[in-house]
């Protein structure tokens, strides 16, 4: 029964994501802000198709010169699959600048970084990996999500000078109201638990370094879209918010009739 037991979680481990709704060409408009609201960076969302490859290439530029660029490719065949992962973070609004490169086919993992003192460094490591990875991918892979569906768990390298494998169990926790100019919509909240596992995860929440957990809203319908999250944009950092935003364009004076 242990054996089977053993079994069943790798298997749960190990699932994908379906592929629902395919994803395609996007160009999205993102504002990065504290959770009381003050604006710290203006986004860019990128998604280019080439046949069932999905390129997704998000940055943000902070007000202070910071750059958060993340690059995502994944195939999108029957189930949502990473296929490599780019991560630049650097400025002050970053504890720790650093580069995160992960190949999932082969597993490697290469970091660059910045210490306290100053000093770069460069730190290597090859990692088992599922391939439920989610790294740059968990919006998408929401919007794909069947709340009524059975749970699901998903694997991330969180970016750390020491590359970490943790799982984030996914829990719909019910519609909640918002409104888009005079229209009112719902929005599906998802909250995303951090799981660090081994004798690592047991002490983390009794040394006070349980990471907080991911909170995302998809709007769904035929074409879902995200809406919002709240969560670190890097392990250790302040929990800020990711909300669309609209153009806004200069005012001009009002057109004289008899010109």
């Amino acid at each position: 029964m242990t054996c089977i037991a053993l079994f069943q979680s790798d298997m749960l481990l190990a699932a994908q994501v379906a592929v629902r709704r395919t994803e395609g060409l996007v160009h999205g408009f993102l504002l990065l802000s504290t959770i009381e609201g003050k604006p710290l960076a203006d986004g860019d969302l990128v998604q280019v198709p080439r046949g069932n490859r999905v390129t997704s290439h998000l940055v943000f530029r902070f007000k202070d010169g910071s750059v958060h660029d993340e690059t995502a490719v994944f195939s999108q065949r029957g189930n949502f699959r990473l296929l490599s992962y780019h991560l630049v973070q650097k400025g002050p609004a970053f504890h720790i600048p650093m580069e995160v490169s992960i190949d999932p086919s082969s597993g490697q993992v290469s970091i660059r970084y910045t210490d306290e003192e100053g000093k770069e460094k460069t730190a290597t490591d090859r990692m088992k990996f599922q391939p439920d990875l989610a790294n740059g991918m968990i919006f998408t892979l929401l919007k794909n999500v069947r709340p009524d569906g059975p749970p699901t768990t998903m694997s991330m390298v969180a970016a750390t000078p020491k590359p970490r494998l943790v799982k984030l169990a996914v829990t719909a926790q019910g519609e909640e109201p918002f409104s888009v100019g005079g229209s009112q919509r719902t929005a599906m909240h998802y909250v995303l638990k951090i799981e660090i596992g081994g004798v690592s995860g047991v002490l983390a929440p009794l040394l006070g370094k349980q990471p907080p957990d991911i909170h995302v809203w998809i709007l769904r319908g035929e074409a879902p879209a995200f809406v919002r999250s709240e969560s670190q944009l890097y392990l250790g950092g302040p929990v800020w918010r990711i909300e669309l935003v609209s153009p806004v364009w200069p005012r001009v004076a009002p057109v004289d009739s008899k010109d």
